[in-house]
């Protein structure tokens, strides 16, 4: 067999036969160090890029020049690295050295003491929370070492447009295995085993879905991948693991065509990068007729709709790829037995095809090795909110929430107190910490009046109102709603009026009984998933801090000053220094005061926007209730 160069790959690209795979896999050098003797990893995640990415890399490049190691050093931009709120951040190959919050201009330090000194820069390397001592190796990080990466096994370690990485990191061979050595059934058997469900939020398990579309009598199938936001970290990082699992899919239920939906038509980004990797697994001979000599034809574009939330649900998606509106459909049928254009069609996200090759390669059992008996694998979580540690992570399934906010997250920020982990999106609920010891399963996190959704925590201390957070999900549900069935379009409306009645001072004791009843009856009645989902909020709300409610009624205050009208923000001149902290955060400059004597608000003047509260470093603040504006019915 001739050899391969795998650094030309990009540039010639030629059809690949399974050996060769295999030899890139086994006997070739890895991508990141080909003819240096290092690797400047730089993340090219959103986040990055907003703190300088690109700059860091002009930089760097000059650096390398002026040191006379650019021969010895390479550097290149990978996919998002997951390790958000401390970007930018890069990561030097192969020590695995990680460089996180710097500026464009600290990179000369870095190189400096990196490669001329031969040692970490220490002022650039993360510090643990506690004991504030460098840990310079990202795999000693707690936020990567207390992960169980599978699906984000590459990313921020490789360059999404480059095939060659993927292959030699195993990629492609999942796939062989299916197309040229498994019959279809087989391959439908060993999903089935694996127990995978989707990872779209539903949780259908995905064996039974490829089961019932292979049963399905017709000649022309189709798999879709719902790439929208929510799958955007693998679509950006690693998107041969979507092409890879679309086409083991195609092969389980018999379909020759593929598409990957994007809910957002003007990200020109996450659409070259989709065109760029179809482009370069059609080269190789991975899509297109006749894939590895197997007789098996499979072809993937891409698709886009309108950017509208309610498309997410598969027969919304449907319709909007056939050209109409974006409206949802009762089930049954399935899209898995009558789906696009009235054929049978698989609909899952990107999160769940990622997960297929690893199975294809690794087995069923070893996929089960971690997670529990009903709730297998690993999950994806964005982290954000009140927590130190955010951004992308993976887990096995059953993880309390616990270790992720206090472990991997490394706890709350300002030594605030947890109040509650919003799960699932916008239309997701919240669970008090109370119940901070749930297993993130789909069975316990449902329990809890919650649903896993798209992954979403938000980590929520003390100065969240529940109430106007319940506000924001109906404001939300209301607008994102296609209007087609009675209680989403109408139902959504009078919760979010009422909800606004108990934010600015309207409200009454006998609205709770009714927003529990009529989010209860919208969510038993409503025709999709939306409407289904929207009253959760309301609901878990209710559940679990209806006091806070009550608080909002009888007293007309907002414990946490986020309603305006329920709140009035007082200094305590007993405890206040006079620092004068609070005096300049404001924006009105309605607070006046000498140095070093307590300061008062000019209520006249005041906008409540919290920016005092928030700011005082002796708790002078406190909260007392507001006097409710009157409002003009119209």
């Amino acid at each position: 067999m001739p050899a391969i160069k795998v650094r030309s790959m990009n540039r010639i690209i030629k059809k690949l036969t399974i050996e060769d795979l295999k030899a890139i896999r086994d006997n070739f050098k890895d991508p990141r160090s080909i003819g240096t003797k290092a690797s400047i990893l730089v993340c090219g995640g959103s986040a990055c890029m907003a703190r300088g990415s690109e700059k860091i890399q002009e930089t760097l490049s000059g650096e390398l020049q002026k040191k006379g190691i650019d021969n010895e050093v390479s550097f290149y931009e990978t996919g998002c690295n997951g390790f958000c709120n401390q970007s930018p951040v890069m990561n030097i190959y192969p020590d695995m050295t990680l460089y996180q919050a710097f500026k464009p201009e600290d990179v000369p330090a870095i190189v400096d003491e990196h490669f001329t000194k031969g040692q970490p820069a220490e002022k650039f390397v993360y510090k643990d929370l506690k004991d504030k001592k460098s840990i310079p190796n990202r795999q000693d990080i707690p936020f990567f070492s207390l992960q169980t990466r599978r699906v984000l096994n590459k990313i921020g370690l490789i360059q999404p447009d480059h095939i060659e990485a993927y292959i030699y990191h195993g990629g492609y061979l999942g796939m062989a295995r299916a197309v040229t050595g498994m019959k279809p059934q087989e391959i439908v058997k060993e999903i089935k085993e694996s127990g995978l469900r989707g990872r779209g939020g539903g949780g259908f398990p995905t064996g039974l879905k490829f089961e019932i579309c292979a049963r399905m009598a017709d000649d022309t199938k189709y798999v879709i991948c719902n790439a929208g936001p929510i799958s955007r970290s693998i679509v950006e990082t690693d998107p041969h693991s979507i092409i890879e699992g679309m086409i083991i899919a195609g092969r389980a239920v018999g379909a020759a065509k593929g598409f990957i939906y994007v809910r957002e038509p003007d990200n020109l980004f996450i659409l070259r990068r989709l065109h760029t990797a179809i482009e370069r697994a059609r080269g190789c001979g991975f899509l297109g007729e006749d894939i590895l000599n197997s007789g098996f034809d499979f072809m993937i574009d891409v698709s886009f709709g309108a950017g509208t939330f309610i498309c997410g649900e598969e027969t919304a998606l449907i319709h909007s790829m056939e050209g109409k509106r974006g409206f949802p459909t009762p089930k049954p049928p399935y899209p898995a037995q009558s789906g696009l254009w009235g054929r049978p069609t698989i609909v899952d996200n990107a999160e769940t095809f990622a997960n297929i090759p690893l199975i294809m390669v690794n087995t069923p059992e070893w996929f089960r090795s971690v997670g529990t008996q009903t709730s297998p694998g690993t999950k994806i979580f964005t982290l954000s909110g009140a927590v130190n540690l955010n951004g992308l992570i993976e887990i096995p399934m059953g993880t309390t929430f616990k270790t992720i906010v206090y472990e991997i997250g490394g706890g709350l920020k300002k030594k605030s107190k947890l109040k509650a982990i919003h799960i699932g999106g916008p239309t997701g609920g919240v669970i008090p910490e109370s119940l901070i010891d749930t297993p993130t399963t789909y069975e316990d996190i449902t329990a809890t009046g919650c649903i896993v959704g798209s992954g979403n925590l938000i980590v929520m201390d003390e100065n969240t109102c529940m109430v106007s957070e319940a506000l924001n999900a109906m404001e939300f549900g209301h607008g994102e709603s296609c209007g087609k069935c009675v209680p989403c379009r109408i139902g959504t409306k009078v919760m979010y009026d009422k909800l606004l009645d108990i934010t600015e001072g309207r409200g009454k004791m006998e609205d709770l009984d009714m927003l529990a009843e009529l989010a209860y009856e919208v969510r038993r009645t409503s025709l999709c998933g939306l409407g289904q989902t929207s009253p959760i909020m309301v609901l878990t709300a209710l559940k679990y801090f209806r006091e806070e409610f009550e608080t909002h009624i009888k007293d007309g205050l907002c414990q946490a000053g986020r309603c305006r009208n329920l709140s009035t923000f007082i200094i305590e001149t007993k405890t206040c220094t006079g620092c004068g902290s609070c005096a300049r955060k404001c924006p009105q400059g309605a607070i006046s005061g000498e140095k070093k004597n307590p300061h008062l608000i000019d209520q006249g003047m005041c906008i409540k926007c919290r920016s005092c509260f928030e700011t005082c470093p002796f708790n002078s603040i406190r909260i007392e209730p507001g006097v409710a504006e009157e409002v003009d019915s119209w």
